[in-house]
């Protein structure tokens, strides 16, 4: 389950990668593992099924610091965190259970797909963003847990699969629910947390866990997560939150690419 990789010299970048990562995982909402797995396959070639479960370890103390951070700052609508859970740890057991049956270069080509069709749909909602808020301010409450549980499920099944946050589906779910944008940042943070405690414990049954690269990227990345939220709670995101979302949907569809190809 557990083991130790032997060290190389490219893994002296891991904590700078780690830190960048940590730093704005926390400040869009996210915990990491979207980018810590492509990092893994591409960059470090290891084999995907392993890099799921080594990308979740390392996404956690991102997940559990940047959480502490948005608590202090009250950026967190717990009334609105059951909504996905329920549905998103379901989801995380569902997913493990079907990345046991996929061949690594399957699950590597699936998550490019995957993280292009997301990039597209953040693309697609950031263009329609004044129509979406103005029809978010009319929804009901009963109109609000039927999305956040169909986002919940979203981000459980993908964060069980292939050990990424599942953040996008979380934001998309809570920016249709019409709340400040820094509660939407803290409170996909905690959905994405629980979720991937629940895929740790998940994956732990059945994959193998690389302690070196825990250990090398979590050292940059618990340092970027005390100072994302920090930064975020000083911030003016208001003008800038557009092209922030334009980036990372070209990051993703980039990465995506990537993981198709290679």
């Amino acid at each position: 389950m557990f083991f130790h990789s032997d060290i190389t010299p490219i893994y002296y970048i891991l904590p700078a990668i780690g830190f960048i990562v940590g730093l704005f995982g926390t400040m869009l909402g996210g915990g990491g593992g979207f980018i810590f797995l492509p990092v893994l396959t591409l960059l470090l070639h290891v084999p995907a099924s392993i890099a799921v479960t080594t990308s979740l370890v390392a996404t956690l103390p991102i997940c559990i610091v940047g959480v502490l951070g948005h608590v202090k700052g009250r950026n967190i609508a717990f009334n609105i965190v059951p909504v996905f859970l329920l549905m998103g740890i379901a989801g995380t057991f569902s997913g493990a259970a079907i990345a046991g049956w996929i061949s690594s270069e399957r699950l590597k080509a699936a998550f490019g797909i995957y993280a292009v069709l997301i990039a597209g749909n953040i693309l697609h909602d950031t263009w329609k963003r004044k129509e979406k808020d103005q029809t978010a301010r009319k929804q009901r409450g009963w109109t609000k847990t039927i999305k956040g549980s169909f986002f919940g499920l979203m981000a459980g099944l993908i964060t069980g699969v292939f050990g990424a946050s599942g953040t996008a589906p979380v934001l998309a779910g809570l920016f249709s629910m019409d709340i400040p944008l820094k509660r939407v940042i803290g409170t996909s943070l905690l959905v994405v947390l629980v979720n991937t405690v629940f895929a740790v414990g998940a994956h732990a049954l059945v994959g193998q866990i690389d302690l070196t690269l825990v250990y090398f990227l979590t050292a940059g990345s618990a340092l970027g997560a005390i100072l994302g939220p920090m930064l975020l709670s000083k911030a003016n995101v208001g003008g800038s939150e557009n092209k922030i979302r334009y980036g990372y949907a070209a990051v993703m569809v980039a990465i995506g690419v990537l993981m198709i190809i290679k």
